[in-house]
């Protein structure tokens, strides 16, 4: 069990709304501290469990071979009370700069929104049309973060919290590792609510089927992750989904719950049961759909030489 109380603190602050955030140094390398956030809907919490979200949201993105901040999960003493704190390697410690995409979207001058906003059209001519990097490896990392955060149900997925990492000295930016997962795995569902969702299938069916919502928009509407990649409709989308889908080891992702600490055995059996039921009947879905269209296309395509042969 790690305490990160008496760390050595650092004056470097960090932006975003979830959570009260402090730079410490833990054995020798810079990391930035999350603390619990009040949860805004469920009233009965004293506090969310975004720290173990972000925990175990971030160690499913490393166990499909996607690059991801390193966290670890600890106490945090304060005014007499221990809170568990999620503890996030400082990925610019080096120098490097972290610029979200949104910034990046402000360079479009053509575009019709800010940069923050969130349409997936807007986000697509930003992808195809940047001169930053290749356009085709930006797509790719888009919606590879897409297929895993719909594994995790991750609702705040946004233009500022994925980005690049830009070298002041070269003029060169990289892609930025994974980073704030705190939003996924329901963070605001206590044990009574987990205990409904593992006894009634239909408060699973509403948490794969319905919620969350993704925090892109078609429209101005919030995806349904179902309904997206089960229609099919995007086919970078449908890459990434072949990708990665033969990539998630439904055996890793167990035994990183199981040794996530301070989880209770009704936590572990949510969270297990949860991530099965999305990834067999979302990804899952989806990816026999994929490979279902694929084999009638070629079956297709069989029959139309026949014909010509004929």
């Amino acid at each position: 069990m790690i305490d990160f109380t008496n760390l050595p603190v650092r004056n470097k602050t960090y932006a975003g709304a979830n959570g009260s955030k402090i730079s410490v140094i833990y054995k020798g390398e810079q990391y930035m501290l999350k603390f619990p956030v009040v949860p805004s809907r469920n009233r009965e919490m004293s506090y969310t469990n975004g720290c173990v979200s972000e925990y175990i949201g971030c160690h499913i993105f490393e166990s499909v071979g996607i690059p991801v901040q390193e966290t670890l999960l600890g106490l945090y003493e304060r005014n007499g009370k221990k809170k568990v704190v999620v503890a996030c390697k400082d990925f610019t410690a080096s120098g490097l700069v972290l610029q979200d995409f949104a910034s990046l979207k402000n360079t479009m001058i053509d575009s019709v929104h800010n940069g923050y906003g969130t349409e997936l059209d807007d986000i697509l001519m930003t992808l195809e049309e940047q001169n930053a990097m290749d356009p085709e490896t930006l797509k790719a990392w888009f919606w590879d973060l897409f297929i895993v955060d719909a594994l995790i149900g991750n609702w705040d997925r946004h233009n500022g919290n994925w980005g690049f990492l830009y070298n002041n000295e070269t003029d060169k930016i990289t892609l930025a590792p994974v980073y704030d997962c705190g939003s996924c795995l329901f963070p605001q569902a206590d044990e009574e609510i987990m205990e409904k969702v593992l006894e009634d299938p239909a408060e699973r069916d509403l948490r794969v089927f319905e919620i969350p919502l993704s925090g892109i928009k078609i429209n101005g509407q919030k995806i349904r992750y179902f309904d997206f990649l089960s229609s099919l409709q995007n086919q970078d989308c449908n890459k990434a989904l072949k990708r990665i889908v033969p990539k998630i080891d439904m055996e890793k992702i167990d035994k990183i719950v199981d040794e996530t600490p301070f989880l209770s055995g009704l936590q572990i059996s949510f969270y297990k049961t949860m991530l099965k039921e999305r990834k067999e009947r979302i990804l899952d879905f989806s990816y026999q759909k994929l490979l279902q269209q694929a084999r009638m296309e070629v079956f297709k395509s069989g029959k139309l030489s026949d014909r010509v042969k004929i």
